[in-house]
This record gives C-alpha cells, sequence and structure tokens, in this order.
C-alpha cells in the first residue's frame, strides 16, 4: 500500500492515504486531502464523513480551500493517527469468525486434534466457506492469490461498510472467489474503475449485487454493469438516482430491479420501458409525449420483480407504462402518490392490478383471481363514460388508449359496460377519505386498544398530537407503525412527521402500533 512516512511524535503513516477509505469513531470517511492546515504544525487529513452530520466544515479553513465535499458541511480535519486504515480479507475473516490469523493463511485449519477444511468450518450455523458475511474495515485482497487458497468455496459474500475505496479492488477479492454468486456492497464509496472491460472476468458468475447507499447515480450504475455479464438481480436502493436511462447492451437477463428510496424525476421512470422506442428523440428532461405507443419492450426483458417504494410518483401514466415490460410480475410500490379519483387506497390498488395484466403480487401481497376479476371489471365500469365519450366501440380516441391501454382488452375479456352500469367517479369526499385506524400499544399491555376515524390526508404530526392528547406522551417520543391484515406478521415503519397516512398506503381497518421512549 506504498511506502510510510513518520510523523515527529507519531506512527508512521502511509504516504497513499490520499483517496482511501477510514474510520473513526465508529464512523467511515473518505480522505480528499493530505498535508499540513498553518498555523498548526504536522500532518492533517482532511475527510469527508458518509454522514455529514459529523463534520464541520466544506474543506475550508482559514480562507484556504483544502477539499471539497459533496454533502454541504460533511468534511472534517483529523490527526492520521486518529483513524482506523482497516485490514485485508483474509485478516478480517480471521477477526470475524475467531481463526488464528496465520492459520488462516493455511489450507488446513486445526480445532482441537481434527484438521478440517476451510470449506467445512461453521459459526453460529452457517458455512463460512460458502456464505461469508465480513461487515468490519476490509480495505483491500491482501498477497496475491491467499483468498483462492483458503477461501475457494465463498457463494455469498458481504462487503457492507467497508474500507474498500475501489472497484479494482473488489474486482481482485472476487477474481479469486470462482463460485460467488451473491455479492453485497452496501454502503461503500467505490471509485469507479479505469476500464470497466477488464473486470468483467472476475464477476463472470455474479447473479445478485446489492449496492444500497453507495451514492451512485443510474449513468454510474451503468458504466459499471458490463461487469456484471450475467447478474439477475440489482438492488440500489438508497442512492443518488434521479433519472432512468436506458441501458445499451447490459442487464439485458435482470430479473429483479430495486431502485426504491431514490430521488426519481417523475418523468423518467417511463424510461423503464418508453426509452427504448423514443430515447434518440427525448430531450433527458422534457415530458413523455401525450400519446405512447402500444406494445411490449425489449428493455428488461427478463425483469419479473420490481421495486419503486418512497419514489413520489403521482402520475398513472407511469404504470402504463410499466405495463410494457414483457414479465413483470411483482411490484412494490408502496409511500408513492398514485391516488384514485375518491382518495381510497384500496381503489388506488384496484388500479394498480387492473392496469398491470401480468402482476401475481403486489407490495408483497398475492393478487388472487376473484381479486383481479373484480378490479378488472370495476375498472371497466369507472371509466367506461370516458370510453363512450372518446367514441367507444373499438376505436376510440387516440388520447383515451394511451391513458386506458388495456381498456379494449378488457372489454374483449369480459364485455362491453352498459349504460346502467357505469360508476361514475366518486368525488374526493371527506366520507370517500376516512380510514378507521386501531392504535394498538405493545409495550404497554394496561391500555385498552383505541378506535378512530382519521382522514387519509391527515399528516402523522397531527396523528402524534392526537395520541399526545389521548396519552399523555410528548409527541416527540412517539414511535409509530402500522400492520395489515393482508401482510400479516409484517410492520411498515411511520418516519417522517410531515407525510400523510395516504402516503403510507394505510387502509381502512389497519393498526397503527404506538410505541414511546
Amino acid at each position: 500500500m506504498g511506502a510510510n512516512r513518520t510523523e515527529p511524535d507519531g506512527p508512521a503513516v502511509p504516504t497513499d492515504l490520499l483517496g482511501r477509505r477510514v474510520s473513526c469513531d465508529g464512523e467511515r470517511a473518505s480522505v480528499l486531502y493530505v498535508g499540513p492546515v498553518p498555523p498548526t504544525e504536522g500532518l492533517w487529513l482532511g475527510v469527508e464523513w458518509d454522514n455529514p452530520q459529523r463534520g464541520k466544515h466544506d474543506g475550508a479553513h482559514g480562507g484556504v480551500q483544502y477539499f471539497t465535499c459533496r454533502r454541504p458541511g460533511g468534511g472534517s480535519f483529523v490527526r492520521p493517527a486518529k483513524v482506523g486504515l482497516g485490514v485485508d480479507f483474509l485478516a478480517a475473516v480471521a477477526r470475524v469468525y475467531q481463526i488464528d490469523a496465520e492459520e488462516v493463511t493455511s489450507n488446513d485449519i486445526s480445532f482441537g486434534p481434527k484438521k478440517v477444511k476451510w470449506g467445512k468450518i461453521t459459526e453460529r450455523g452457517v458455512g463460512v466457506g460458502s456464505e461469508v458475511g465480513l461487515r468490519c474495515e476490509v480495505n483491500g485482497p491482501g498477497a496475491d492469490g491467499e483468498i483462492r487458497k483458503t477461501t475457494p468455496n465463498v457463494q455469498v459474500l458481504d462487503l457492507s461498510a467497508s474500507l474498500l475505496s475501489r472497484w479494482e479492488d473488489v474486482s481482485a477479492i472476487a477474481q479469486q472467489l470462482e463460485h460467488l454468486e451473491s455479492l453485497t456492497l452496501m454502503n461503500n464509496r467505490l471509485r469507479l474503475p479505469a476500464d470497466v472491460s477488464a473486470h468483467r472476468r472476475s464477476f463472470r458468475g455474479l447473479r445478485v449485487l446489492a449496492l444500497n447507499g453507495c451514492e451512485l447515480t443510474w449513468p454510474q450504475i451503468l458504466q459499471c454493469a458490463p461487469m456484471w455479464p450475467q447478474l439477475e438481480e440489482l438492488s440500489v436502493q438508497d442512492n443518488d438516482i434521479t433519472e432512468l436511462q436506458r441501458p445499451e447492451g447490459v442487464l439485458q437477463s435482470l430479473r429483479s430491479l430495486n431502485v426504491s428510496g431514490n430521488r426519481l424525476a417523475q418523468h423518467t421512470v417511463p424510461a423503464l420501458a418508453a426509452l427504448l422506442r423514443y430515447g434518440a428523440q427525448r430531450h433527458a428532461h422534457t415530458a413523455p409525449p401525450a400519446v405512447v405507443l402500444r406494445g411490449q419492450t425489449d428493455m428488461f426483458p427478463a425483469l419479473t420483480k420490481l421495486n419503486l417504494e418512497h419514489n413520489n410518483i403521482s402520475e398513472w401514466c407511469v404504470v402504463n407504462e410499466l405495463a410494457k415490460l414483457p414479465r413483470l410480475t411483482h411490484l412494490l410500490c408502496h409511500s408513492n402518490q398514485l391516488v384514485s379519483s375518491d382518495g381510497n387506497p384500496k381503489t388506488a390498488n384496484q388500479l394498480l392490478i387492473a392496469k398491470l395484466g401480468g402482476l401475481v403480487s403486489l407490495n408483497n401481497c398475492e393478487i388472487h383471481h376473484k381479486e383481479r376479476r373484480g378490479a378488472e371489471i370495476d375498472y371497466i365500469k369507472m371509466f367506461g363514460g370516458e370510453w363512450l365519450e372518446a367514441g367507444g366501440g373499438r376505436r376510440p380516441s387516440a388520447q383515451f388508449v394511451s391513458q386506458h391501454p388495456r381498456y379494449l382488452s378488457l372489454i374483449a375479456k369480459y364485455g362491453a359496460p352498459e349504460e346502467g352500469e357505469l360508476k361514475k367517479p366518486e368525488p374526493f369526499a371527506l366520507k370517500n377519505q376516512l380510514l378507521k385506524i386501531t392504535f394498538v400499544f405493545p409495550d404497554a399491555a394496561d391500555r385498552e386498544p383505541i378506535e378512530k376515524k382519521l382522514l387519509a390526508s391527515m399528516l402523522v404530526q397531527k396523528v402524534k398530537g392526537l395520541l399526545y392528547r389521548l396519552l399523555k406522551v410528548p409527541a416527540a417520543d412517539l414511535k409509530l407503525t402500522y400492520t395489515s391484515p393482508k401482510k400479516l406478521g409484517t410492520e411498515f415503519e411511520i418516519d417522517s412527521d410531515l407525510k400523510t397516512l395516504q402516503f403510507y398506503s394505510i387502509e381502512d381497518g389497519d393498526q397503527v402500533l404506538v410505541r414511546w421512549s
């Protein structure tokens, strides 16, 4: 890792610190400056923290800009002696699995009188040989070839929150793990490789990749994608993805894509299906055309699972475009802004089911035949008036077809609606927004559940104010989650006071669990 230099009153300091990842008091940071900071003496490291709240400035001191932070206020100066530089892959394995470091570098590991192969070592019932979790300060591959000698059977590897700083180091590790199929790299900060094609062989068998919380943009992901020729599942949750562009010759074997928790610009979401047709003609910041061509797309031809949670999607035209993904069967879209005309979350779910004919699971709930049939028939009735106004028959207006691409196929399936069956859209009236919510108190067994009818548009902040009046517990101390009878055993977090109940897809009959510190 380069030669060392010695501080006057401290230990030797590596000369290649610039660009390295370091740890300090449990926090991770990237080194962006190495040198003096007058008028003080000695060597300083200018770092940008992964958690910007840990920082003190933007990289400037005394009127001099020593480095620049991506996040405002995320920088600090620290002494080299205060930071940890991590350990190599095998040293981390020895630390996590409590194996003697010298023994790790041999093919056989002694346990008492027995010698066992590395691939047979187990810890907490998990085969170390096939699954290795190193959520610690791994900084590189170590000596050439040693990983291949000692851990040849690894199939699932977790290197989340490591001190790796370059894709080249990840590649050097993966290249020695010939059976690697699943790789988790959450909460890392990896510099993009200079030559992507040089690392294609290292990840040739990779099927599952998680890059959550890595501050990546979609263009950067596409730039790296040639390294993963056989990738089937990709999770890029909680990154800096604001727009989606069509992948050119990459990610074609992808079956599952998770882009939840990003800041997607609404007009770019249809890119998942539509950009194939107008990618060369549309400007990146223009709205989708008023009339969208029907049919399927060969973009993401193998994609079956898509997670779009927490992306503030509010336009139903986005859903129409998703219907063009030829194999989409599972969709997660909790905590978006898709609203039906009556403001009822159940109606919104019906619309999703009716618009996406291939869907078998919505928000982790199986769609049964009876539910689909009901949703599709209600959809025909709900928009039957618009269909008649658009010309009815088999050739309604192009505008109607663009807004309701499945309508004609649903008529062919169930028959055209009669005038007496047509449903007029219900107004966004008070009665349609009321939700019957039961508040329960899992940590206070002596409290009886409380049932209330609340507006779907009610802010969580207001709900906490109501609970304060009922419980006399300060709103700031309240922590809320909710459960749905559709997904028994699962608690959904309510983590923002400034969102509405409707934003969290809370429905009539759900339970809100109330805890306090």
